[in-house]
């Protein structure tokens, strides 16, 4: 968050945990979105059983991935400061 040592402040607190919340919900979102459009078809058709194999396969694979690759993206982009510094100003240039 900031560039010293010592104890991060409530509002520096706040700001983490709601982070991470918005981290793990959107992951979740995402992963069920995914997830649901690759083994859905092999969920509601009856298709061949290898075919059925692959995609739930192919599902179990991926829903760990993007899960754990969504939250470190949004964790990491929210470490390296994604706030302007100077309140109001969207570019530190202005």
């Amino acid at each position: 968050m900031t560039g010293h040592q010592g104890r991060r402040t409530q509002a520096e607190r706040d700001a983490i945990t709601v982070e991470i919340g918005y981290a793990l919900v959107s992951a979740a979102f995402a992963t069920a979105v995914v997830v649901g459009a690759v083994a859905g078809p092999a969920l509601l058709f009856d298709l061949p059983a290898l075919a059925e194999r692959s995609l739930k396969g192919a599902a179990a694979v991926i829903a760990p991935v993007l899960f754990l690759t969504r939250v470190v993206t949004v964790l990491v982009r929210f470490r390296r400061g994604a706030q302007p510094s100077q309140p109001g100003r969207t570019n530190p240039d202005s």
